[in-house]
């Protein structure tokens, strides 16, 4: 099963680990996961993730603050050790298949995505060790013009879609000229 995610993360360098805000996933087959890491220390981020990245996230006082009766993966503030959990849950190998993660300027998403289950060692089982890059792929087959996000730029969620959309434009692409 093929994931497209973006991930929005609070970065201060290398004394400290990548802090991750928010995780979007979508499935080559449709199904979406989104959640807002309820364990970001907010109060370290710099002026423009504020101006580019928070702005998108709903308050914590909002409804989707851990809210009982939200379903998984649809925009709440979760715990780290929730959003593992549920994480692991959504990518099940066991149930949708071995999973090819997907991202665009991959190397930091890949990083934030093993940090939450702990380290690299650390990720499910089934789940590989690697996230294919798909500007990679793009250079690749002579850097094609890729299609514009026409919204939600920095929304975790909105980004994993474009994700899928840019890979689906790479694939009918190399499909066409053969390459």
């Amino acid at each position: 099963m093929k994931y497209f995610f973006d991930t929005e993360f609070i970065e201060r360098g290398a004394e400290h680990p990548i802090d991750l805000i928010s995780i979007g996933i979508v499935t080559h087959d449709g199904r979406e996961f989104y959640a807002i890491n309820g364990d970001c220390d907010f109060s370290n981020a710099s002026d423009w993730v504020k101006d580019n990245v928070l702005i998108h996230l709903p308050p914590k006082n909002h409804r989707t603050w851990q809210h009982p009766d939200q379903e998984m993966g649809k925009g709440q503030y979760v715990s780290r050790a929730l959003l593992k959990t549920q994480i692991t849950q959504f990518c099940d190998p066991e149930r949708y298949g071995k999973p090819e993660f997907w991202a665009y300027y991959a190397d930091y998403d890949h990083v934030a995505l093993c940090q939450i289950f702990g380290t690299m060692m650390d990720l499910p089982k089934g789940f590989p060790m690697y996230t294919r890059d798909i500007k990679q792929w793009c250079d690749s087959l002579g850097n094609p013009q890729l299609p514009p996000q026409l919204k939600g730029e920095h929304n975790a969620l909105d980004d994993a879609k474009w994700n899928r959309e840019a890979w689906q434009f790479l694939q009918t692409y190399s499909e066409h000229f053969k390459l």
